[in-house]
């Protein structure tokens, strides 16, 4: 490849199930800037002529089965070091192993982002390293490194991020750390670290996360670590810290989470605990802690989890408890007494854990407490009144236990609707995305500036923001309204369907944000990758678009083609590859979005379903509100028919007779019971051209050869059968997706294309 196009500057080939060993020869292609392979299957060694890519910034090779067995294999880094302008090194979970050469410090002075993470590299961090003084981004975790934190990594003055988790690492945490003013996330977790935490951590003012937990720690948490401008996470877990709280840690104003589990501090929780107005997730189990639950607590709003077990707290449990937004509680193993509230989370026995308790009292029966002693009357009578008395008092108990347990049987089919079995919480999303929070976002947009709005949906805007997530530092972030009726189930249904997949042809989402603002209102937001070229409705229609950067250009016909192809391949993966079946619900132009190459992408999951294998068939019905956007829906659903596969295709199939015609299903032209797909279906086949798009063939970038093509009509007539098949009034007539992207990928190679 390199022979033929030896001026190439960019070759991004990643997540491509790529295979086989990366071909020395790569070091012909001289001119190379940028090399991507990242997540795919490319096995052997690395070779050293990779180091022969002189003007190289960028290897990304992440994610691959490449191996270093040998000293030998590691001769890659020797070379490397006449790279003189490398900036970005990827080698993570790959299977390098040995020791890792001290030669990796003569790589360029301009290398910021380093990443080793997840290799079986065994032996200490090299001192040396602390050579490579332009470092902004340091992954070393989930290896095998072992010994000490060198002293030099003090040296790295510029480092941003800095992740030695996962290792066997040991001895203090240098107090050299103190030079690391810029560093934002520090993260030190799972190892055998020891020692006390150094006050000279104070000096990283802007310092978000620190997480030290599973360590060997001693001593009290400094009060200084309180003044750091920590707002996503502090997590000293799982140490041997002792003492009392710090006061100060109520000036933790912008954090999200704080977790202290696991270690051996006593006294009480400081009533200055309610200046943490943003926390999210507060751990505390697995201490000496005593004393009962500060009231300061409830000014804590936006708090989700909240876990005080194994301590020795007592007192009765506040009622306020019950008028939070808590998704998990657990006061299990402590002294508390008096009896439980009945409000907000204490009615979900699955969310709370309240044993090990002996003198708590009522609560639901699932909770297994004893009942609270009513007040008696003094003597006792066996009068005619008396046990009318208690009848009436027996029958009117009956009758409300009655009347709740309809209540809670109604409320309970009514949670089950939505996303099949998947619970709507943000629980489900802390093992999967990284928090941000609202005050990352607000820098991030320029406070939500007009200037960054990129777009306005049904239940929210689309702000353009800059910020550092995965290797990413331009993204997408969706503001959900939640004034608006359905938003938050459509924020909880996109974050669980989104955590679930993961397709090439799919919108990535990177982070989420579930706090409450700078007003104390609750906020929700998802942030995505970003993309530069808009949704396929902005190209559709450019006079309609408010889509701000984008050229006003064509789709020519093997764009269109693609991005046909790319939906397509998307739903396949959605209905039956992934490890639920999803559908989408809400096929449309402008949830289509176009990346720098013009690849497709399908977004917005607000509306998606989680279908269980007896939901599969078409044949059930919903009494639930139509799903999708006027034009696209399918028939049935107007009939009562629950989402289905069979809908999906039959949106997807209305978007394709859109992109070919270029006319809109709701175009003012369609009424008196004619519609797109019967204009179209009218015109099939012998008056097909008649109505295509006249656009779509005279895209100046596209190769005219192609157009003149008398393989050209035979093409649009197979694309426009195919969006006919799949828009078929009966939802068993319909094409199988499958069946879609082998025709439309047919349809490409008559175009000689492939």
């Amino acid at each position: 490849m390199c022979d033929v196009f030896s001026n190439l500057t960019y070759l991004h080939l990643y997540e491509n199930q790529l295979e086989g060993h990366i071909p020395s020869s790569i070091s012909n292609c001289s001119a190379l800037i940028d090399l991507n392979l990242d997540k795919n299957y490319f096995s052997g060694i690395i070779p050293s002529s990779i180091g022969f890519l002189e003007n190289l910034q960028s290897l990304i090779i992440s994610s691959n089965k490449l191996e270093a067995n040998i000293p030998q294999d590691w001769m890659f880094l020797d070379t490397l070091a006449n790279c003189t302008s490398l900036q970005e090194l990827y080698l993570a979970y790959n299977q390098l192993q040995g020791v890792l050469p001290g030669s990796i410090a003569n790589l360029s002075t301009s290398l910021f982002k380093l990443a080793l993470s997840g290799n079986p590299i065994s032996g200490s961090i090299p001192t040396n390293l602390g050579r490579l003084t332009n470092l902004n981004t340091l992954l070393l975790d989930h290896m095998l490194l072992n010994g000490t934190i060198p002293k030099e990594i003090g040296n790295l003055f510029k480092l941003e991020l800095l992740v030695l988790s996962n290792n066997m690492i040991s001895g203090p945490i240098p107090h050299t750390f103190a030079n690391l003013t810029k560093l934002e996330q520090l993260i030190l977790n799972n190892n055998a670290l020891q020692g006390n935490i150094p006050l000279e951590l104070s000096n990283m003012l802007v310092l978000e996360t620190l997480e030290f937990s599973n360590n060997k720690l001693t001593g009290k948490i400094p009060k200084e670590i309180m003044g750091l401008p920590l707002s996503i996470s502090l997590d000293l877990s799982h140490n041997y810290l002792t003492d009392f709280l710090p006061p100060e840690i109520g000036k933790l104003n912008n954090l999200q989470s704080i977790r202290l589990s696991n270690n051996k501090l006593f006294g009480e929780i400081p009533s200055t605990i309610g200046g943490c107005q943003v926390l999210q997730f507060l751990y505390l189990d697995s201490n000496m802690f005593q004393g009962k639950i500060p009231s300061s607590l409830s000014n804590i709003r936006g708090l989700q989890e909240f876990d005080v077990s194994d301590n020795s707290f007592s007192g009765k449990i506040p009622k306020f408890m019950g008028m939070m937004n808590l998704q998990y509680l657990n006061i299990s193993n402590n002294n508390f007494e008096g009896e439980l509230p009945n409000e907000g989370i204490f009615k979900n026995v699955s969310a709370i854990d309240v044993r090990g308790n002996p003198k708590l009292c009522g609560g639901l029966p699932e909770m297994h407490l004893t009942k609270c002693i009513s007040e008696l009357p003094t003597q006792r009578h066996h009068s005619q009144g008396n046990l009318v008395l208690i009848i009436s008092v027996v029958g009117s108990c009956i009758c409300l236990i009655i009347g709740l347990c309809l209540l809670v049987l109604c409320y309970s089919r009514k949670l089950r609707k939505g996303l099949g079995n998947n619970p709507q919480t943000d629980r489900a999303l802390k093992t999967d995305l990284m928090h941000v929070s609202y005050y990352d976002l607000l820098r991030a947009t320029e406070n939500f500036s007009s200037e960054n709005l990129i777009g306005r949906g049904t239940f929210g805007e689309v702000y353009k923001a800059i910020m550092s997530i995965e290797n990413v530092t331009t993204v997408a972030v969706k503001v959900l309204n939640l004034e608006r009726h359905g938003a938050l189930k459509s924020y909880f249904s996109e974050c669980e369907a989104l955590r679930n997949v993961r397709h090439r042809n799919l919108i990535k989402v990177l982070s989420s944000c579930s706090s409450i603002d700078q007003h104390g209102n609750d906020f929700k937001a998802l942030v995505f990758e970003f993309m530069p070229n808009g949704n396929l409705a902005s190209w559709l229609y450019p006079n309609e678009s408010a889509y701000m950067d984008l050229p006003v250009q064509n789709l020519g016909l093997l764009q269109r083609l693609s991005i046909t192809i790319d939906i397509a391949e998307a739903l396949d993966y959605l209905h039956y590859h992934g490890p639920t079946p999803i559908v989408h619900c809400d096929i449309k132009p402008s949830n289509v979005l176009l990346d720098d190459y013009m690849t497709a992408h399908l977004g917005d999951f607000g509306l998606a379903r989680f279908l269980s294998d007896t939901l599969l068939s078409q044949s059930s019905t919903s009494t639930s509100a139509i799903e999708g956007s006027i034009g696209y829906i399918p028939p049935e659903y107007g009939m009562g028919g629950r989402p289905s596969i069979e809908g999906d295709v039959y949106s997807y199939g209305i978007l394709l007779l859109e992109m070919f015609t270029g006319v809109s299903p709701i175009d003012k032209k369609f009424s008196d019971g004619v519609s797109l797909r019967k204009h179209v279906e009218m015109a099939f086949p012998e008056q097909v051209m008649g109505i295509v798009d006249t656009k779509l063939l005279s895209n100046a970038q596209e190769d005219a050869k192609v157009y003149a093509s008398e393989n050209v009509s035979s093409c649009l007539l197979s694309v426009i059968q195919c969006g006919l098949l799949c828009s078929k009034e009966s939802p068993k007539e319909r094409i199988n997706i499958k069946d879609v992207v082998k025709q439309l990928n047919s349809a490409w190679k008559k175009l000689g294309t492939i």
